[in-house]
């Protein structure tokens, strides 16, 4: 080209990049870096406010969730053998059960009161092993202690003036529970089993 729209000389105008461009890209960083600082102060801060390392406190609440054993459970103490009166009678059509079954709770420790057949109330009709009758206390003295004799014996309560226990045997009564069984039922009757373990969290 001519007149004043002639290049004269040996260099040539730079050709340079638009600078809108070049301010963007730096705005783009500056923003990265200033949410970068904001997220690492936020984790200073919750740091701060939760009392230190997450980590630390999470070992330390698995520390202190640690299984802890539970006290053993205390049993009620059971009357001795010697302590309980029975009453033996006999509900079914054998003879000689009741004198017979009363001698063999003799050779184990119990007091042998009335032997004999059983009243007209039940008679012929105590279907299973056999019935323990006896005072609402019997329940958690004399009862336990009887059943560990004969597994599965039902039971009943009534108002009576005195402790003792009617032995009323019925007509799958066949025999006691041997000497070694028995004995063993009732130490684990009067033998507190430790409770389970439990989380002290």
């Amino acid at each position: 080209m001519g007149g004043k729209y002639r290049i004269t000389g040996n260099a040539y105008p730079r050709m340079r990049r638009p600078r809108h461009r070049r301010r963007l890209a730096l705005a783009v960083v500056a923003s990265l870096a200033a949410l970068g600082l904001a997220g690492w102060g936020t984790l200073q801060l919750i740091d701060v406010y939760s009392g230190g390392d997450t980590k630390a406190q999470a070992a330390d609440h698995k520390r202190e969730c640690a299984t802890v054993p539970k006290q053993a459970v205390a049993v009620k103490t059971l009357p001795a053998p010697n302590r309980i009166t029975v009453n033996v009678f006999n509900a079914t059509p054998r003879s000689g059960l009741a004198k017979s079954a009363a001698d063999e709770l003799k050779k184990r420790g119990f007091k042998i009161g009335e032997v004999g057949n059983a009243p007209a109330a039940y008679d012929k009709k105590v279907p299973g092993t056999g019935l323990l009758l006896g005072p609402p206390t019997a329940a958690d003295s004399a009862f336990p202690v009887l059943e560990t004799q004969l597994p599965g014996i039902a039971r009943k309560t009534e108002a009576r003036e005195n402790a003792e226990v009617d032995l009323i045997l019925g007509t799958r009564f066949t025999a006691f529970s041997t000497p070694q069984a028995a004995a063993a039922a009732l130490t684990a009757l009067t033998k507190p089993a430790p409770a389970p373990a439990s989380s002290a969290c």
